[in-house]
């Protein structure tokens, strides 16, 4: 498949206009390799672990959700050149989509609202809201650990019943928490939990996630959607973080 060919598709799905203007010149596509895809790889970041996957697997594009350069740069530091070389030594293109993406039909924050549940989801300020079954915080706070596959934390009342929730993949609470106290929404979900936000929540509950896990599943999909058309693979590459508990060392130290 020509590289032409499969980002006109890519833009289909999410047309570049969608995008949000500081994504401006960080979206499409970043580095053209070989003209021909015969295979594609998809992942939330341009790790090297993803690129070097894509490369293991035969792709001719990885496509990502983040992009490689957020700020322009005066001089390449080693980790960019590393990325740059197995990127450039493997003929790999690279294309990005952010917030075209976040706001395209069908796209990362459309995914996240029904992996929670939300019914009849509208567009909310950069996220999507809608109800779920009555149920406590609590449980609406264990679902969600269930249904994205990740540890959550949450602030409010856990016997609180809740039922009109909003949903913002990555790092949403700052832009979404005025609109839900005005709005009445009992609770957002959403990543990047800030002392602040916290501290200025109102009345609204907050349940958050770790931001891989409000955003990979709309990439897995989008290889799901890609495999149509040409073989496609999702490349799974969580941050890998451990906790210690206060609870658990507290009778040591």
């Amino acid at each position: 498949m020509k590289v032409e060919s499969l980002i006109s598709r890519l833009e289909e799905i999410a047309p570049p206009g969608l995008a949000e203007e500081y994504d401006a010149g960080r979206i499409g596509l970043i580095l053209k390799g070989s003209r021909e895809v015969g295979r594609v790889a998809v992942a939330l970041d341009p790790t090297p672990y993803a690129i070097r996957r894509a490369a293991e697997d035969g792709a001719g594009m990885l496509v990502t959700h983040h992009t490689l350069i957020w700020d322009p740069v005066s001089r390449i530091s080693e980790e960019l050149a590393h990325k740059l070389r197995l990127l450039l030594d493997n003929g790999l293109s690279l294309y990005t989509m952010h917030t075209n993406y976040d706001n395209a039909p069908g796209g990362v924050n459309d995914v996240l609202a029904g992996l929670i549940g939300l019914r009849s989801p509208e567009a909310f300020y950069g996220g999507r809201v809608g109800t779920v079954e009555e149920m406590s915080l609590r449980e609406l706070a264990c679902m969600a650990s269930a249904r994205l596959g990740c540890s959550v934390e949450y602030v409010g009342e856990e016997s609180r019943m809740v039922r009109h929730v909003a949903t913002v993949a990555g790092s949403g609470f700052r832009l979404a928490l005025e609109h839900a106290k005005e709005n009445r929404i009992d609770v957002v979900l959403s990543s990047e939990l800030k002392h602040d936000v916290i501290r200025g929540r109102g009345e609204v509950a907050l349940v958050s996630a770790p931001h891989y896990y409000t955003e990979a599943p709309a990439m897995r999909s989008l290889a799901e959607r890609l495999n149509a058309i040409v073989p496609t693979v999702f490349i799974d590459d969580p941050p890998r973080i451990k906790t210690i508990k206060w609870d658990e060392i507290r009778e040591r130290v």
